[in-house]
């Protein structure tokens, strides 16, 4: 990950993990399939999470700022930032890559969140006509800028506490503002 996807060779790969490279193609046929198992554990870490937050329970303002935060922190920090790099950058000679970093999951974030919304519009909580709408909005307020500044280059740090906080209130707040069971 530290050199990107091109620079990495199979030598170098395996001297870092400190195994032989018939160990390593015992496990992967090729240097793309490593780096997929590797976007996946990643992503899989970060999901887990993510899901977790919104199983809690709890009024739906207060876990979606929790899951809002830990979305912007997830997608915003260094390991996730060059995994996405990388996948951009081989995109149109490995389009699986990125596929699997977007949606290869059998359960996707967009789904999970569009069950939580689904179970909120039950509880009488949140109101959507269209729940996976209301989904993909949501993880776009809560990431949108500064995951872009991040993958960009434009910030050369994860932003801090303060400023995911900040992101995370004002994204959940006007989600609401437009979700919000009206009573």
């Amino acid at each position: 990950m530290n050199v990107g996807f091109d620079a990495a060779s199979m030598n170098d790969i395996t001297r870092a993990a400190g195994v032989s490279k018939g160990t390593i193609y015992v496990y992967f046929e090729n240097k793309g399939e490593l780096f997929q198992t590797i976007i996946l554990e990643a992503k899989q870490r970060i999901f887990e999470d993510l899901r977790a937050t919104l199983n809690a329970e709890g009024p739906a303002e207060d876990i979606l700022k929790r899951f809002s935060a830990r979305l912007a922190t997830g997608m915003t920090c260094e390991e996730t930032v060059k995994a996405m790099r990388i996948a951009i950058g081989v995109a149109e000679r490995f389009p699986e890559l990125v596929r699997s970093f977007f949606g290869g999951h059998p359960e996707n974030l967009v789904d999970t969140v569009s069950d939580f919304v689904v179970a909120r519009i039950e509880s009488g909580e949140l109101q959507a006509e269209n729940p996976r709408l209301a989904a993909v909005q949501l993880l776009e307020l809560s990431t949108g800028h500064l995951w872009k500044q991040r993958l960009f280059g434009l910030m050369d740090a994860p932003p801090s506490e303060a400023e995911i906080s900040e992101m995370a209130e004002n994204a959940v707040t006007l989600f609401l503002s437009r979700y919000s069971a009206r009573t």
